[in-house]
């Protein structure tokens, strides 16, 4: 396994990544993305993101700093299948015609092509995203 940055992107190049495996094969190797020394890139104003991807599965982290805001923000739609996991502060999350009011610890999942965004409910709102297939556009 081969962790590799490109801006501010981490990948992790494998079939597979153990990380409790005793041994590892020898053209593989642990790889790690380290909490502040890893490339951000920002996203909007207040906004910024970084990331780790295998070869099948990205992993993203995304820190809003604007918030509360007073309206969701535009829906968007993409053909990967995600799972979030919302670590710190609230938020309404909004998929197809659904919404529901997520917290610290909370999860959820959005479908292929499905229609969905988030509106803020408190200043700082930080959410771990897990994609497949990988997001090409954000390794741009």
């Amino acid at each position: 396994m081969r962790l590799s940055a490109q801006g501010s992107r981490c990948s992790l190049n494998s079939k597979s990544f153990h990380p409790k495996r005793e041994q590892l094969d020898e053209e593989e190797e642990m790889g790690f993305i380290k909490h502040g020394k890893e490339a951000r890139e920002s996203i909007g104003e207040r906004r910024e993101r970084y990331l780790g991807h295998t070869d099948k599965l990205m992993m993203v982290v995304i820190d809003f700093n604007d918030g509360p805001t007073s309206e969701p923000d535009p829906p968007h739609s993409h053909p990967h299948e995600q799972m979030s996991y919302v670590v710190t502060g609230e938020l309404v999350v909004h998929i197809g015609d659904e919404q529901e009011k997520l917290g610290p610890g909370d999860m959820f999942t959005v479908p292929p092509d499905v229609p969905h965004t988030v509106q803020l409910l408190t200043e700082q709102v930080r959410l771990v995203d897990c994609f497949t297939p990988l997001r090409e556009d954000f390794l741009k």
